[in-house]
């Protein structure tokens, strides 16, 4: 009886041990457990990224921006993490950039003559000899 006891009770301790979550992988994709968290191309956490919170404290990507220039006009900024890309529209107009390179803190879009840097809360465009300074609204 107590040898049948010990070998059941080994045996469980075994099979919970031996059964652990791997929990590497490939580091660029978003992760989809407690809170959705992109990394940067060296594996940091990209700090460029904005996370809303609702009332129950679930965190979810923000995806959509109002920044303002210095001369006040208002630009809509669109992220799209899942195909690397960022829309900006003003006056009826749309640019799409691809994303070229992200760091951790400085992610930089490009598609043609435009480039674009996204910066903490400041995005700096720039198009052939024109730069236009950008900073996000709380709108």
């Amino acid at each position: 009886m107590k040898k049948g006891l010990i070998i059941a009770v080994s045996t469980v301790a075994l099979s919970v041990i031996s059964c652990k979550k791997s929990e590497s992988g490939n580091k660029s994709v978003i992760k989809a457990e407690d809170s959705t968290i992109i990394l940067a191309d060296n594996g940091k956490i990209d700090s460029t990224i904005g996370y809303d919170v609702d009332v129950n404290g679930k965190k979810s990507l923000k995806t959509d921006y109002v920044y303002k220039a210095t001369d006040g006009t208002l630009v809509k900024v669109v992220y799209n993490y899942k195909e690397n890309t960022m829309s900006i529209r003003n006056n009826n107009k749309t640019f799409i950039l691809n994303k070229l390179k992200s760091t951790g803190n400085e992610t930089v879009y490009e598609k043609q003559d435009m480039k674009a840097k996204v910066k903490k809360d400041s995005l700096i465009l720039n198009q052939g000899t024109n730069i236009i300074e950008l900073v996000k609204t709380k709108i």
